[in-house]
């Protein structure tokens, strides 16, 4: 299993104390360094037990750890722990099994990213960090993300990015779907987000004191200008999109609870994949799955509904439940 940062803390400790030449530790003197490690680290909520500093110095010793040269020393009626080669350490050792395995793992993952233009890096990092470890090569992908790497505008990603992390305030001229020509607004950029394979910017610009957002595929051009930045004190952008789905939040909207019935073909795939955070399930029979969510209603859960045809209905509000069915009236219409 992966080492997690408050063991590795503990670690770390216990291996400059075991190669320390000028003291002898016996487990009072071990307990005390590691809890002194671990808080001043703020690494969890307090020290360690025995038991935990035995399991530690167990694991340290293991083919799983690092097989450490420990030896224990009686000094009067304590018992002292240090290395016998005190040239040793856990940090000028080799990687083991189970961290090459990781390492690999982490590696393939970072593979699926090559050719994508903010991550460039990658494709220089993979060939020297396999070279490193002696790894070869996979023959054969095993693993595949749902991301095209020929999306318009993913090559603004990176310098979206790095604008929103250094805080820089941008000039962009973009063109939306409604628009004839293009735009060229000032924004000051806070946040990415990817929703059905697009990627979207959110800001503010200059001309309003809400938030603005723009689809990288519509971006013509960006370039970093020499004012001000107006930094983000209003937002929490996780609780912004909490109540919709999708990346539209319609003015003054309120979350309303919403009652859908999926067909029993459908259903299975709404249990174990939800539609969004907020969803209830209220009946499952054979005649189908009726859920509950608590959103916004806007254009992305509207396409959303109508993605799955025949197999849901909108129960409530009525409101809602017109306003899907003209739209399937419409579309019936054409055909």
């Amino acid at each position: 299993m992966p080492i997690n940062k408050h063991a590795l803390i503990r670690y770390q400790t216990l291996d400059k104390c075991f190669r320390n030449p000028g003291r002898n530790y016996n487990l009072d003197n071990l307990l005390e360094a590691v809890n002194i490690a671990v808080l001043d680290n703020n690494s969890g909520s307090g020290g360690i037990s025995r038991r935990q500093l035995f399991d530690d110095i167990k694991f340290m010793e293991s083919e799983n750890g690092w097989s450490i040269p420990l030896d224990r020393l009686r000094d009067g009626r304590k018992k002292t722990y240090r290395y016998s080669d005190l040239k040793f350490s856990i940090n000028n050792q080799p990687i083991n099994e189970m961290e090459t395995e990781q390492i690999k793992s982490a590696l393939l993952v970072l593979s699926r990213f090559k050719g994508m233009p903010q991550f460039g890096w990658v494709e220089e990092m993979i060939p020297k960090l396999e070279q490193a470890f002696g790894f070869v090569g996979t023959e054969k992908e095993i693993i595949s993300f749902d991301a095209n790497q020929f999306l318009q505008g993913i090559e603004y990603l990176g310098t979206l990015f790095n604008a929103i992390l250094y805080k820089k305030t941008l000039e962009i001229e973009y063109q939306s779907f409604k628009s004839d020509k293009p735009d060229i607004s000032v924004i000051h950029p806070y946040y990415l987000k990817q929703y059905n394979n697009r990627w979207f910017l959110i800001g503010k610009t200059d001309r309003f004191d809400t938030i603005s957002i723009r689809s990288l595929d519509r971006i013509k051009n960006i370039k970093e200008v020499e004012q001000n930045y107006i930094e983000n004190t209003i937002f929490d952008f996780d609780e912004y999109f909490e109540d919709i789905i999708g990346i539209t939040k319609p003015k003054d909207g309120e979350a309303e609870i919403i009652e859908l019935l999926f067909s029993p073909k459908q259903a299975p795939y709404i249990l174990t994949k939800p539609i969004h955070g907020s969803q209830i399930k209220k009946k499952f029979d054979e005649h189908g799955l009726i859920i509950t969510i608590e959103v916004i209603p806007n254009f992305e859960l509207e396409k959303l509904i109508l993605s799955f045809g025949k197999d849901i209905e909108v129960l409530s509000p009525e409101s809602f439940r017109k306003q899907i069915a003209d739209k399937l009236m419409l579309a019936a219409n054409k055909y």
